[in-house]
């Protein structure tokens, strides 16, 4: 690995570990204050802050279901590493390599509450619209999973996402002579 590629890697190690530490902080705050019913409204019948123990996902689907969370998890993990390392060092791949940052830190704030606590803490809710309530974990995996859709469908080519993507098909060669 070339001293660029290994810096870039160097500063999305931090970046993934400064981001984490929000999550983790704003999850540990939320435990001490919040739990035991103690929400705290911001804006009536709007925003408020309110503890939640989470054992599935958004809509309260696949509860119970840890060991599947943590395969795709970790899938996923491996996943992105691969793409990032394999992102080339220049500038049109900056934004992949910022999403898959943020999409790192989501991904692993959320494994550490499975992992630890089997539950995923969340406390950010908006009364208003009765959506469910998530975490700061999950805004990085949301606006990330947006911007990742914006880069796919918007900015980079089909021939640049499959030279990124580690997992491709293998290219179909021609019949030679002697085949035919």
């Amino acid at each position: 690995m070339d001293k660029k590629k290994r810096n870039s890697c160097i500063l999305c190690l931090v970046g993934t570990l400064l981001l984490l530490g929000v999550d983790q902080y704003t999850k540990y705050l939320a435990s001490s204050y919040l739990k035991g019913g103690n929400s705290i409204v911001l804006i009536e019948g709007v925003f408020q802050l309110h503890y939640l123990e989470n054992q599935g996902a958004a809509f309260g689907l696949l509860q119970g279901k840890k060991l599947w969370f943590v395969a795709i998890t970790l899938f996923m993990l491996v996943a992105m590493v691969m793409v990032y390392v394999r992102a080339p060092m220049e500038k049109r791949y900056r934004w992949m390599r910022l999403d898959l940052t943020l999409l790192t830190a989501g991904a692993i704030g959320n494994l550490i509450d499975r992992l630890t606590l089997d539950y995923v803490v969340d406390f950010f809710y908006f009364e208003l619209i009765n959506f469910p309530v998530f975490n700061v974990a999950d805004i990085y995996v949301s606006v990330g999973m947006g911007i990742l859709a914006v880069l796919v469908l918007f900015y980079h080519k089909e021939e640049e996402l499959e030279m990124l993507w580690p997992f491709r098909k293998a290219e179909k060669t021609p019949p030679s002579a002697g085949d035919r």
